[in-house]
């Protein structure tokens, strides 16, 4: 499980830094903001999750992997920028996939650490979505989970049953497979559709 749980982690920082640097190239940065960019976007969640477990060095120092694919993803972007035609829908894809991935890495955690399940979820959702986070606040965005736009929330529930078949023994692969494409096909079905929760300060 602990192999399994590295290699769909490493797959999230590939996917998120590919995100950060589609995000950071709509904004214009340069090569060394692109990259810095592609860099907090996976690590940001995972780096609280693990500064809250007092008991874990933080993933990316003792594990460089992480390092070498989050400099991939970026390089991957910058080259193949001017065919990502399509580069909303781009941007959304590899975000959804890098919320699954660490969705479930969290929550995992969580289980492996023996907390309850609230925290478990708790710990999936840091893990998931407080990247995109402090990607926002870097490029001058008003982070998505503070949106209207439902973000968190399929973190929320993708992290719940990921638990729920965890608890039960579902076995390998579809204990993972099954919360991560339930997880990609919410995000990208929201979005496509522009489902949000609707705003408590009424129409503007």
């Amino acid at each position: 499980m602990e192999q399994i749980l590295n290699y769909i982690s490493i797959g999230g920082s590939f996917a998120l830094a590919i995100s950060g640097s589609l995000k950071a190239m709509g904004k214009k940065f340069d090569p060394f903001g692109i990259l810095i960019i592609a860099f907090v976007t996976p690590v940001g969640g995972g780096t609280l999750r693990d500064i809250l477990l007092t008991e874990k060095s933080v993933f990316w120092l003792k594990e460089t992997p992480y390092i070498y694919f989050i400099i991939a993803g970026t390089i991957m972007a910058l080259i193949f920028r001017k065919r990502l035609t399509y580069f909303h829908n781009t941007l959304m894809f590899f975000d959804a996939v890098g919320l699954a991935l660490y969705t479930i890495t969290g929550v995992q955690i969580g289980i492996d650490n023996d907390l309850s399940f609230i925290n478990c979820i708790i710990l999936g959702t840091l893990t998931g979505a407080f990247g995109g986070v402090v990607r926002d606040i870097l490029v001058n965005e008003v982070p998505v989970i503070f949106h209207k736009e439902i973000y968190a929330t399929v973190s929320i529930v993708g992290g719940i049953f990921y638990w729920a078949l965890a608890r039960f023994n579902v076995s390998n692969p579809f204990l993972q497979i099954a919360p991560i494409l339930f997880i990609i096909a919410a995000r990208i079905l929201i979005t496509y559709y522009k489902l949000a929760f609707p705003s408590i300060y009424g129409k503007k």
